[in-house]
């Protein structure tokens, strides 16, 4: 088998679960972010909340661009959202003439919809949300409700492991080859502008980290020498011999902090003894990938290895459930439903 075939990443919850189905149409997979604070309601920058179906996030800056008579470049987003999806988000544009209202509703006919204006002081900047609220339907048999219904209660309970989605990767992974042979010869900016074969590579490389910590049972406990990430922040710390075992496996196990895995790139591992052995043997056989993104110059990060769901709420429907939860930035909500229901692309 290739590389470059995604595997079938390990599940928390064991085999593989129940068949079933979600995004059957654009409002069974709503996402909304999550800021923490609002526009301030002065300043030269116009900031829109808007919601949008069929369009992802760059399409939308785009029309919105193209609308509002600035570049491109100039519309500030956090979160780079999916199309085959209804989402709500910020966009802001550097413009101190009030908009046509009449040009901002014609961009309903193109998927996009502005429910709200407001004036900040400053362009919105890529990170800036918190969370993202999820409100999913997925399909099953009547027949593995009980179970899929167990296996929710589990998630609730333990969290799942925090995978980057397959879409991480482009269609049919076919992302990853590209990076490779680019961190082969030496990346170049222009060969990858947006840094989305980088990106790939770094996930993937996390991706197997946790896999196997997946299949060992480890992902959601701390081993010797780990990072730890303080749930909710970019905060970060290594537990050490002297730290109280009872008191650190109760932070865990009330989701105040989560182990993590690297990001690779240039730059100091931070985990020690156990922990850094087991990184770097997930690895040993990807130098091609660990030392082309070392060569980049793109720094090493760490990543919380599990996501918890924030206010999670299941409600049976016909022919499956409706589910909400959030979770935080950067997060994926694939990878919580491939620990529910078994579909082509989880």
């Amino acid at each position: 088998m290739s590389l470059d075939v995604l595997p079938d990443w390990p599940r928390a919850l064991g085999d593989a679960p129940p068949p079933g189905s979600f995004r059957a149409t654009p409002e069974a997979f709503v996402v909304i972010e999550s800021f923490g604070f609002s526009p301030q309601g002065h300043g030269e920058h116009l900031w829109l909340w808007i919601e949008k179906r069929g369009v992802d996030t760059r399409r939308a800056a785009s029309l919105l661009s193209r609308v509002l008579g600035v570049s491109e470049a100039a519309i500030g987003y956090s979160g780079l959202k999916d199309r085959h999806a209804v989402t709500r988000q910020w966009l802001s544009a550097p413009l101190r003439e009030a908009p046509d209202p009449e040009q901002l509703e014609a961009l309903a006919s193109e998927g996009v919809k502005v429910l709200e204006v407001h004036r900040h002081p400053r362009k919105l900047k890529r990170g800036s949300h918190r969370l993202n609220r999820f409100v999913l339907e997925i399909g099953f048999a009547e027949s593995d409700r009980e179970a899929i219904a167990a296996r929710w209660q589990a998630l609730v309970q333990s969290g799942a492991p925090n995978y980057f989605g397959a879409q991480r990767f482009g269609h049919g992974g076919a992302n990853l080859p590209r990076a490779r042979a680019l961190l082969a010869r030496g990346w170049r900016k222009r060969d990858d502008r947006g840094g989305l074969l980088l990106s790939s590579a770094r996930s993937y490389l996390f991706n197997r980290t946790l896999a196997a910590r997946v299949a060992a049972g480890l992902w959601n406990v701390a081993l010797p020498g780990e990072v730890l990430n303080l749930d909710g922040s970019g905060s970060h710390f290594l537990a050490t011999p002297e730290d109280d075992a009872a008191a650190l496996a109760a932070r865990l196990g009330a989701f105040d902090v989560h182990p993590t895995a690297p990001l690779w790139g240039r730059g100091r591992l931070g985990s020690e003894g156990e922990a850094a052995a087991f990184e770097r043997a997930q690895v040993a056989d990807e130098a091609i990938l660990v030392e082309g993104l070392e060569r980049t110059g793109v720094e090493l990060a760490r990543r919380a290895l599990r996501v918890r769901l924030i206010e999670p709420g299941w409600t049976p429907i016909d022919g499956g459930a409706r589910l909400d939860f959030s979770l935080v930035r950067g997060a994926y909500a694939t990878a919580v439903l491939r620990e529910l229901i078994s579909a082509p692309t989880l």
